[in-house]
């Protein structure tokens, strides 16, 4: 066994017996030695190490993702006795190589510090070691984590193929020819002043929101915002200008020139994934908007010649993993070689697909009004062990408590302001609207957990079937020519872009049928790791395309 860069084996795999070795930085290509698949990597952030060994075309089978780890075992209820729960904050503690877009992480986190030393890596690894010794379920969450780490990092090295030509055809057909300098584009500055006109405003900076605000009221519009579900329904001349406005503004801001010429510019898009970015373990993204592709722009993202874009969907996911998670056999039933809101119409839960899936909804997310409500009666008769299970994580938030997913991460507690309102709400001259704000946190926060036991294990699910998919994509070796993706992949089928419950995989055209039995056997290994032999199916919809829009149409 390799270790690099540290000194110490990996937790659970033969510490005193395996052969150890430190790999300095400058020397880590060189430091993979023997048959890849008897090497394991321990270092303190995939992230920061990686790359290196990617631009030297060194690809990683397996590794240990310190900070990853540390991370998980410090929040997890499992492990909140343990050694390395209990200590003071420490250099694992700290950020990794990127921050998230939006501040979702379990924990607040210091600023980035230098890589701990040999010293501190051996204790890490004995303290990540003695904190897991009982749980093996966290530590299959901890390779499951580790795993999507190395998958994060080599589809930055690969990036997706990107045709900058049709992105910029897409630009030019909804905004107009490229503007100069800060200049709005023609089509964009067209609106605007439609805008202005129409609402008798001839100054108008239609980017400014209290602007917008203020003149829209001044014409006899009560709004209390500029969105679209609020203006869609009002009668004036300038709310068909404003939503095209907004829309187009989007896009420009979002995925325009400057984006393009940020993010792509070597015809591959090369965002950060941030894994575990979320708190219920979803991945998020430190820039570029890579969970965010709008529609408009999928024709862009385009295979390179003699390859194709294998994009798989797992259909379903959080339903499916409820049925799993509660062990509802009616529920996996539903879903048994179909797709599961169809089954529950043909069983006679509900009258339309529609109904299903927002009756579903409602028990995910704890809907209590609308059309969701309304069905969820006939779902709790239906499917009560399901029902039961998020009904459990939700009066558990209610009090305040922790929820945990299925192989051990665990939600945060509410924080001192929850507190505060639920103690003010409890004292004896506490008024009516205390003790309203206090039974709407409550609500809210059991929303919150309701959601966190089943998005958290299909993020889960997720992470061991990109590391499945990972595994059989390099176990189909080189084939035919070389696309213009980097060494080692540049003749191997890879993944290129990920999200939630999506995989797009860029492969060798006469390997598309190939990837895509892979990609949907890895679906099904996925639900056996961890739901056993519980009959609940992961179906996966696959198409392949030269480009991403027609493989998504």
């Amino acid at each position: 066994m390799v270790v690099a860069p540290g000194g110490a084996a990996a937790p659970g795999e033969g510490g005193d017996q395996a052969r150890v070795g430190e790999v300095p930085p400058e020397a880590a290509a060189r430091g993979v030695v023997g048959t890849e698949k008897a090497v394991r990597w321990v270092w303190d952030d995939t992230g920061r190490w990686y790359p290196r060994l990617l631009a030297d075309g060194v690809r990683v089978e397996r590794c240990l993702d310190l900070r990853l780890a540390h991370r998980l075992l410090r929040g997890a209820a499992a492990t909140a006795g343990s050694r390395l729960a209990t200590t003071p904050s420490g250099p694992f503690d700290a950020a990794g190589a990127a921050e998230p877009d939006r501040v979702e992480s379990l924990f607040d986190v210091a600023t980035p510090q230098e890589r701990p030393d040999e010293d501190a890596l051996l204790a890490e690894i004995g303290a990540q070691d003695e904190a897991v010794a009982d749980h093996p379920r966290l530590r299959l969450l901890l390779v499951a984590e580790s795993a999507g780490a190395l998958a994060a990092a080599e589809m930055r090295h690969t990036g997706l193929p990107w045709d900058r030509r049709v992105h910029d055809e897409v630009l030019a057909e909804q905004l107009g020819p490229r503007p100069t300098g800060d200049a709005r584009p023609p089509r964009m500055a067209e609106l605007a002043e439609q805008v202005r006109t129409e609402l008798g405003a001839p100054r108008l900076n239609p980017d400014s929101l209290p602007d917008v605000l203020r003149e829209l009221r001044r014409n006899g519009l009560p709004v209390t915002s500029t969105s679209k579900w609020e203006l869609i329904g009002l009668d004036h001349p300038a709310v068909a200008p404003l939503l095209a406005y907004k829309k187009l503004s989007r896009l420009h801001s979002a995925n325009g020139w400057a984006w393009l010429d940020r993010w792509v510019p070597d015809g591959r898009f090369r965002p950060e994934y941030v894994v575990g970015g979320v708190v219920t373990g979803r991945w998020g993204s430190s820039g570029g908007g890579a969970l965010q592709l709008p529609k408009s722009i999928r024709r862009a993202v385009r295979a390179d010649e003699g390859w194709c874009l294998v994009v798989a969907d797992a259909a379903q996911l959080e339903p499916r993993v409820l049925a799993g998670l509660s062990h509802d056999e009616r529920m996996a039933e539903a879903g048994r070689g179909r797709d599961l809101y169809q089954g529950m119409v043909d069983a006679g839960v509900v009258g339309s697909r529609d109904h299903a899936k927002l009756g579903m909804l409602g028990a995910l997310y704890g809907g209590t009004t609308g059309q969701s409500a309304a069905v969820l009666p006939r779902i709790n008769r239906a499917f009560p062990l399901a029902m039961a299970h998020v009904e459990t994580a939700a009066r558990a938030g209610e009090r305040g408590e922790v929820v945990s997913t299925l192989l051990g991460r665990s939600s945060p507690l509410p924080g001192a302001q929850w507190n505060q309102v639920q103690a003010d709400a409890l004292d004896d001259e506490a008024g009516a609207s205390a003790q309203s704000r206090a039974r709407a946190q409550t609500r809210a926060w059991g929303r919150f957990t309701r959601n966190f036991v089943v998005q958290g294990t299909a993020a889960e699910w997720a992470l061991c079937w990109i590391a499945e998919v990972r595994r059989r994509l390099w176990a189909l070796g080189e084939q035919g020519d070389a696309g213009r993706a980097p060494e080692p992949f540049a003749r191997r089928p890879h993944l290129v872009y990920f999200l939630h419950d999506e995989l797009v995989i860029h492969a060798p055209q006469e390997l598309a049928d190939e990837v895509s039995a892979q990609v949907r056997d890895a679906a099904a290994a996925a639900g056996r790791l961890l739901f056993g032999d519980f009959p609940v199916d992961f179906p996966v919809s696959l198409a392949s395309a030269r480009s991403y829009a027609d493989a998504k149409d």
